[in-house]
């Protein structure tokens, strides 16, 4: 009996040590996943505007059809004119993405280049803010990169 209560307890332990972790390791993994999407779509909005010889715009869209004001954690578009090249939806509840400019949208020149640099900070801003974010930057070549933060500084 007294084997069978230090093993309970110390099981306990090891879970409550687990537990915190697991947390952290889940947020770690999301946040990957939203900035590897981000990613993927400037790649994919680059590569169409020099495939398509056009003008290929990523922007915040809430519906999956058009570009609409707001944070970028409702979801994004790929357009070229009036064709919905990608959707992306919404980033789960308790998410943010932001644009450290306030930019709404980039656009991609035929040529592949960008019309400004952007700077996106994914991060989690509830139920409590995590020590993790990354950082999403795309050069005005277009080409996006991802830093990994620790400010835990994300926006409420």
């Amino acid at each position: 009996m007294i084997e069978l209560m230090v093993t309970i307890a110390v099981a306990a332990i090891i879970l409550a040590i687990a537990i915190p972790g697991m947390d952290e390791l889940t947020l770690s993994n999301r946040l990957g996943a939203y900035a590897n999407n981000l990613v993927a779509s400037v790649h994919l909005a680059r590569g169409e505007a020099i495939k398509r010889n056009a003008v290929v715009t990523i922007c915040v869209s809430s519906d999956g059809e058009n570009c609409a004001a707001g944070g970028w954690e409702q979801g994004w578009v790929l357009l070229a004119g009036d064709d919905v090249i990608q959707r992306q939806q919404a980033a789960t509840s308790g998410f943010k993405i932001t644009e450290s400019g306030g930019l709404a949208s980039l656009n991609f020149q035929p040529t592949g280049l960008g019309a400004t640099q952007a700077t996106f900070t994914i991060c989690r801003s509830e139920p409590t803010v995590g020590s993790r974010e990354r950082v999403v930057t795309v050069s005005l070549t277009g080409r996006p990169s991802v830093e990994r933060t620790s400010a835990g500084s994300c926006p409420g």
